[in-house]
């Protein structure tokens, strides 16, 4: 803890960059709860929440690759402001859905809203070396990480309440004043050499795709990032079930309705919580034997635990093993981000971390709609111990592949 709050007093640029993450993330949940109310309100149709989040996820995906050139040519801190200022003319637009019957217009600035997003998620995560010390850049990135969890727990609870005492309109207000206070927030963190990667000073021209493909060269070449890419792959291949699961569980499995699916959203952001304090305790101490270790035990944990809770027949110990398995999914996640950050070149920084995020988004989708379709045919218990299999599965992996010496620790750049 202490670390942390050093952290955050002596940095002034991670301080400006972590309150415009509070404001920003805390406002995102206003709109994705206004935006699922006022879906179901209007049509009560599974098929238009189900065309909204693809109109979500799809435009991220799609947004990536730019969004990883761009960041590793131009000075990622205009980017990063870009992003927020149009952003926010996008989420107050959303008010114009309030008395729009069709749903159009809801896709269509749903998308929008997601194309902006990896400018702004990719870029916060390219400039962390930058703004972050070598000695401060585990604890950045804990804190980091444990903040984005912080807020999805917080944020869902205030904006429900924001969005039935005082209606969406005020809910997709406060979602564009927040990202006006982190475009303001970024403005606020300087360096001397500014935000632009070191190499594109002297570079040629744009070559977009040629970049893209370098970034992807890259990442092939180094076994840690491949690694690493396997267990993103791994955990949307859950997480995108997660999204349909929760609710079937919350609706079908315990009958308990929102407050049962609220419930378990709630213990899984406990879990992530606990997790990442976790995370950042070991990674402090760990080797980085002792971190590929950490990962295979803590990736295992998240996989059986949420095996187990797919099966668990009492409502408690089901949300217990939520919250294990979320437990073991942050720690994995703050180390292996830790180990990003310190052996990602500048140059490739924002691809990698674009790449990864576009990566992640489009396993997601096939999930999503995996899960989707497998509940008209079988019960939402045997998609939950599948998905929590493939956890398992991609933890033996990483196991196999570090005890055969081939996950080896990158060049110190």
């Amino acid at each position: 803890m202490n670390s942390l709050l050093a952290l955050l007093r002596q940095n002034h640029n991670y301080r400006n960059t972590w309150l415009g993450q509070i404001v920003s993330e805390t406002g995102d949940y206003f709109n994705n709860i206004a935006v699922f109310a006022l879906v179901m309100e209007k049509s009560g149709s599974g098929m238009v929440v189900s065309g909204v989040m693809l109109s979500r996820a799809i435009p991220a995906v799609l947004a990536g690759p730019i969004a990883g050139v761009l960041l590793d040519r131009f000075d990622r801190r205009r980017i990063m402001i870009a992003s927020d200022l149009v952003r926010a003319v996008v989420a107050a637009a959303f008010i114009l859905t309030i008395h729009q019957p069709s749903p159009w217009l809801l896709y269509l600035l749903s998308a929008l809203l997601m194309f902006a997003s990896p400018f702004f998620t990719s870029g916060r995560a390219a400039i962390l070396p930058t703004i972050a010390t070598a000695g401060e850049l585990h604890t950045a990135n804990s804190l980091t990480q444990t903040t984005q969890w912080a807020t999805l727990t917080a944020g869902t609870l205030l904006a429900g309440y924001s969005a039935a005492a005082f209606g969406y309109q005020w809910a997709f207000t406060i979602n564009a004043i927040s990202f006006l206070f982190s475009a303001w927030a970024v403005y606020r963190i300087h360096l001397p050499g500014g935000f632009r990667p070191l190499r594109a000073a002297g570079a040629a021209a744009v070559r977009p795709w040629h970049e893209y493909r370098e970034g992807l060269a890259y990442m092939r070449s180094v076994p840690l990032m491949m690694g690493i890419a396997l267990i993103s792959v791994g955990w949307a291949m859950g997480g995108g079930a997660a999204q349909i699961l929760f609710a079937l569980f919350g609706e079908q499995v315990f009958h308990r309705g929102p407050s049962g699916i609220g419930a378990i959203w709630g213990f899984a952001g406990i879990g992530l919580l606990l997790g990442g304090g976790i995370g950042h305790f070991v990674g402090r101490h760990a080797s980085f034997t002792g971190y590929k270790r950490a990962v295979t035990i803590s990736y295992v944990a998240h996989g059986v635990t949420y095996m187990l809770f797919s099966q668990a027949e009492a409502w408690p110990a089901a949300l217990v093993f939520m919250m294990f398995s979320r437990i073991g999914m942050a720690v994995t996640s703050v180390l292996n981000n830790t180990q990003l950050l310190r052996h990602t070149p500048d140059r490739f920084r924002g691809r990698v971390f674009a790449t990864l995020e576009s990566l992640r988004w489009s396993i997601m989708i096939f999930s999503m709609a995996a899960a989707g379709i497998a509940s008209q045919f079988t019960s939402p218990r045997m998609i939950g111990l599948v998905a929590g299999a493939f956890g398992v599965l991609t933890a033996l992996v990483w196991a196999w592949a570090d005890f055969s010496g081939r996950l080896t620790e990158p060049k110190s750049i």
